[in-house]
């Protein structure tokens, strides 16, 4: 039994899970070592507390969140298998089964090795990066990372574990905008702030994580959870070469961007903070180096107190111990802890102190903004507190003072905090009336002359906000502002914005493709800040390229030109004209052959033409050679010969010769001595062989014959 609720060890979840040990106990579920008794293999299977599981909304959000964390699919993700609700007579347990990695946490790692060597701390956090750009890149945020979230396996297996259920329990509304959720020790500033964090506030963990495995310890270390996250929102990380001497400047250099209080100074994301990790380790010559699984496992005391937990996934224990580090918190004046066994040592390389809250934690922003826990006690430098440690028993002892000098200092502390009040009271009327009065206003800079990263850095230190315009320009250089609005030395309100205007240079011919359309070139030519205009001079003739489609633009694409410069969009003729093939002699149908195959279209007459024979051609129109543009008229007239051949009648009687003549539609004339048409023929007109039109008239010499 646990004191949250009822231990599940020998419990089998809906028929399948079978409970094993316990691996950790968290503030918002136990991890026991399973068996999936269908599939028969070894599971991890996450109980959420009794709390949590009989709230209907959490539950739902609690179900949407482990859908998305199981699309997660990445080597260095601790995969989710399933998700379901146990229903018991006394209560329902819901429970994610995820992939049971066999080995330790990177917290034991450091509790083993302390810090890490450089190569061996760059290989463990390349895979980490990994894994939380897959999830970054799938729109999702851990919001926990730390060393306990870091799980450790054989065969080099680094993985992440507990994506999504941070998210959840805050989308269940079990946190506010008064409550800091998660570990103080890796908390991001603007997380503490204001609750809100993206994909760089998992950078700026991740940062953290580097830090400590580089030196030993996390940065900043206090008396209370408040004091640390105090510390993130108002103190820059040290270089980790400050702790540890040796460490690579390029190392020092990428923690504080990757730990940068700005959001906007560290990389975009865990992918982009990857990518840089891995120039430095190049340049550096640093090689991968397999990861150890930790095999010393620290097993606090047990205890009945109510100890803070560690957040879901953290350091696993025995199975017979209890699961988390405890942290000494500093409780507010006036209340008071129960005694219980001190934090276990840390063994780093400077050995001793504190490591600063390690558990997933809900705290309250209202005392952080009150000032209450506002400064670390005794921490003047991150990882080496000066505070005198607490001797076992949980109380610490001191010399004990007189009632006079006690009331001394309360009357001095009281003074003390009386002229602060006064102080800040001043200051806030102060800073009220030169706010309304002049304190708004700002001079707008003169940039005219700068590169826009000058303007844009000088606009930010006068408390503008630039919005930059990329114009073409005839005489100011490309990247450099040539106009604001307002103008430079006009007054604005702070937090306004300024329009900058920064020179794209001289406009550029642009780039068209061959064949489109007359009107979409005119538009490219006027979107470069160019005229475009026609010459059909200029047009040529194309046989891949329809007429009144472009052909190019004159001056060629890339020419520099000043701001409304002519452009001249060419456009194809078409194909070239073709010339008519002579035809002439040829028969009608080799004429029509020819000048079809020509892409002509023939249109035969006859017409007699003395001396040519029948069916040839006598001429075409247009004459031979002349060119035409195939269009929709493609017509060539051919004139075809229509003579007929008069037959040869000498010798013949006359009757048979008028006979065959007319058959031949000859018209037929006898010329007869004796007016007798009998006889035979001795002569004709014309002769035998003679091409004439059809229908002549062919005279017949008769002799007669008695």
């Amino acid at each position: 039994m646990n004191q949250r609720g009822v231990d599940l060890t020998g419990a089998t979840l809906e028929g399948r899970y079978r409970v094993e040990s316990v691996l950790a106990r968290g503030g918002m579920s136990v991890v026991y070592r399973g068996v999936d008794t269908r599939l028969e293999r070894p599971v991890a299977i996450k109980v959420m507390d009794h709390r949590f599981s009989a709230d209907r909304t959490f539950v739902e959000r609690f179900v949407r969140e482990a859908r998305a964390a199981a699309r997660l699919h990445h080597p260095a993700i601790v995969s989710v298998h399933d998700q379901g609700v146990d229903h018991s007579p006394t209560e329902d347990h819901v429970f994610l089964v995820m992939e049971l990695v066999d080995g330790g946490t990177l917290r034991e790692l450091l509790r083993q090795d302390g810090e890490l060597p450089v190569p061996l701390a760059l290989s463990v956090l390349e895979p980490v990066l990994s894994a939380l750009g897959a999830a970054h890149g799938a729109g999702m945020v851990h919001r926990d990372v730390k060393p306990e979230n870091i799980l450790i396996g054989p065969n080099d297996a680094v993985k992440v574990a507990d994506f999504g259920l941070v998210r959840a329990v805050s989308d269940a509304k079990l946190t506010s905008d008064s409550t800091i959720l998660g570990t103080v020790a890796y908390l991001s500033p603007e997380q503490v702030e204001t609750g809100v964090t993206d994909s760089r506030g998992d950078v700026y963990s991740a940062g953290i994580v580097l830090y400590e495995m580089l030196t030993g310890r996390p940065p900043y270390t206090g008396d209370s959870p408040l004091s640390v996250a105090y510390r993130h929102v108002n103190s820059d990380v040290p270089p980790p070469s400050e702790a540890v001497p040796g460490i690579p400047p390029a190392l020092d250099e990428l923690v504080l961007r990757a730990t940068s209080r700005d959001p906007a100074r560290r990389p975009a994301d865990a992918t982009a903070f990857r990518d840089e990790l891995l120039r430095v380790r190049d340049a550096l010559g640093v090689r991968r180096v397999p990861v150890p699984v930790p095999t010393a496992v620290w097993t606090p005391p047990p205890t009945t107190s109510t100890a803070t937990p560690s957040s879901d996934g953290g350091a696993p224990p025995s199975p017979d111990g209890p699961p988390t580090e405890r942290i000494p918190v500093t409780p507010p004046a006036g209340q008071h802890t129960q005694p219980g066994p001190p934090p276990p040592p840390h063994p780093g390389p400077a050995g001793g102190g504190p490591i600063g809250p390690q558990g997933t934690r809900a705290l309250s922003r209202d005392e952080y903004a009150s000032g209450q826990y506002g400064r670390p006690h005794g921490a003047e430098h991150a990882g080496h507190p000066t505070a005198p440690p607490t001797p076992p028993g949980g109380q610490r002892r001191g010399p004990v003072q007189d009632p006079y000098s006690t009331q001394r200092r309360r009357s001095r502390r009281s003074f003390v905090i009386w002229m602060a009040i006064v102080t800040v009271l001043a200051l806030v009327i102060g800073v009220t009336a030169w706010w309304f009065g002049s304190g708004r206003w700002t001079s707008v800079p003169d940039l005219r002359g700068m590169s826009h990263a000058d303007a844009v850095a000088a606009l930010e230190e006068a408390d503008l906000v630039p919005s930059l315009d990329h114009q073409f320009h005839d005489s100011v250089e490309l990247g450099q502002v040539f106009d604001t609005g307002p103008e430079g030395g006009a007054e604005a309100l702070r937090g306004s914005r300024v329009r900058v205007l920064v020179s794209k240079g001289l406009p550029v011919v642009p780039e068209v493709a061959v064949g489109i359309s007359l009107d979409e070139a005119n538009e490219l030519v006027e979107d470069a800040r160019l005229t475009p205009v026609r010459d059909e001079g200029l047009d040529q003739f194309s046989e891949e390229i329809a007429a009144g489609d472009v052909l190019g633009l004159d001056p060629e694409a890339g020419t520099e030109m000043a701001i409304g410069g002519e452009v001249r969009v060419v456009l194809s003729k078409g194909p070239p004209p073709v010339p008519v093939p002579d035809v002439t002699g040829q028969t009608r149908d080799e004429a029509v052959d020819t000048l079809t195959s020509a892409g002509f279209e023939p249109d035969v007459r006859e017409e007699f033409a003395e001396g040519v024979e029948a069916g040839r051609v006598i001429r075409t129109s247009p004459d031979p050679g002349t060119e035409m543009l195939l269009g929709e008229d493609n017509r060539v007239e051919v004139v075809v010969s229509n003579a007929v051949q008069v037959p040869d009648v000498t010798g013949r009687r006359v009757d048979e010769a008028r006979r065959d003549l007319e058959d031949a539609d000859f018209a037929v004339e006898v010329d007869s001595w004796f007016g007798e048409e009998r006889g035979r023929v001795f002569g004709q007109s014309p002769p035998g062989g003679a091409w004439v039109e059809p229908g002549s008239t062919v005279t017949l010499n008769n002799f007669p014959i008695f």
